[in-house]
């Protein structure tokens, strides 16, 4: 079964929808790249996907470890290249103040984050700035 059924909407956009759940997610191309950018550009889905799957990885390390996972939040800032077009950058900032971590659980849980599957996916040539507030 496919994890994502796509259909081309016309006028540069996109419908994307998650089989198993019926989500569905519009894209559309951004402006610097004939589009209106009306919703998230594809790779504003994958600069998304970056920093939701660091949160995340951090959740699961602190569900299996016994940790407390109060609050979490972030930005992320893509940056694109012109030639080739593509991300040639993305800047991270996960603020992650109050959970209350000592000094050897944030280390482990940067290291978990840093090594989430889309950081492991992304091609080498982008070696994103991560800056974590605890």
């Amino acid at each position: 079964m496919p994890t994502v059924e796509i259909t081309y909407l016309g006028n540069l956009s996109t419908q994307l929808t998650h089989t198993k759940s019926g989500s569905q997610i519009i894209t559309d191309a951004p402006v610097d790249n004939n589009g209106n950018g009306a919703n998230f550009s594809p790779t504003d889905l994958v600069a998304g996907a970056y920093i939701s799957c660091m949160l995340t990885i951090i959740g699961i390390y602190c569900d299996q470890n016994g940790l407390k996972f109060a609050q979490g939040s972030g930005k992320v800032e893509k940056i694109m290249s012109a030639q080739p077009r593509k991300i040639s950058d993305l800047q991270i900032h996960l603020d992650l103040r109050g959970n209350h971590w000592t000094e050897k659980e944030q280390i482990r849980i940067e290291r978990a984050a840093r090594n989430c599957p889309v950081a492991l996916s992304i091609h080498d040539s982008i070696q994103p700035s991560i800056h974590f507030t605890f």
